[in-house]
């Protein structure tokens, strides 16, 4: 009786272990809440304020949640799996309509994934979401272009959920380097946006920031979560059972 009790124990210890070393392995949701985080530090803060205000324009307009993870590596873990780990810890999304999409960069491994959220996962297909990975994410990210790449994923994955994205597979050689027609188009979409009634004064919005990139503010030397949250309240969602897709550059 006593040995089957010491065994008990002895398991129940080696599980606490091993979840606890599992917890470890994700980030803490961020303080204050963000949409947008670098842990990886590769995007600079005028391009992470670029992607914030994208995403949050969409989330004011939509609900949906649209979250981007830049991260080093996922470990011992496959991106798929720890993506879907990550928006459930995280609680991506609204509470109760299970509409938070995961973005998830895995910058040492070259890998990518979409997560959705189970009240998306009929708009946005594990098929969409392979298309808009191989047609505005890898090519522009083989190239470097990390933030060209996640703003045409943005922009492609918002006309998905209203079912306007065409997903027509495009000739990785025939895309153009630089900035697209289309990214100019959305980033002009964006500023109109954000500056209609200029209800959040931020400090002069968002045309300083995007001043700053164009000019010459680069990639690199980023911060992760110091940044002024905005107007994003925080997370409270989550129920990420897999669906997505993810892909390799």
């Amino acid at each position: 009786m006593k040995a089957l009790q010491f065994l008990t124990l002895f398991f129940i210890c080696c599980f606490s272990i091993t979840t606890h070393a599992a917890d470890s392995d994700f980030p803490n949701p961020p303080n204050p809440p963000r949409l947008v985080n670098d842990f990886s530090s590769i995007l600079s803060d005028a391009a992470m304020q670029l992607l914030e205000d994208s995403v949050e324009a969409i989330e004011k307009r939509t609900s949906n949640q649209i979250t981007i993870v830049i991260i080093q590596s996922t470990g011992p873990y496959e991106i798929v799996d720890y993506a879907t780990q990550l928006g459930n810890h995280w609680g991506v999304g609204v509470k109760g309509r299970e509409n938070g999409i995961l973005l998830l960069v895995a910058i040492e491994d070259r890998k990518v994934t979409i997560a959705t959220g189970r009240g998306l996962e009929g708009a946005l297909t594990d098929a969409m979401c392979g298309r808009i990975i191989r047609n505005e994410i890898k090519p522009a990210f083989k190239q470097g272009q990390y933030l060209d790449g996640l703003l045409q994923a943005v922009s492609a994955l918002d006309l998905a959920t209203r079912g306007e994205y065409k997903g027509i597979e495009k000739r990785e050689a025939e895309k153009p380097r630089g900035f697209s027609i289309g990214l100019i188009l959305f980033i002009l979409l964006i500023i109109f946006i954000l500056s209609k009634g200029n209800n959040n004064n931020r400090g002069g919005g968002i045309t300083p920031f995007l001043g700053g990139m164009l000019m010459g503010g680069g990639f690199g030397g980023g911060s992760n979560n110091d940044s002024d949250s905005g107007g994003f309240g925080g997370f409270g969602g989550g129920s990420f059972g897999g669906g997505g897709a993810s892909g390799s550059w």
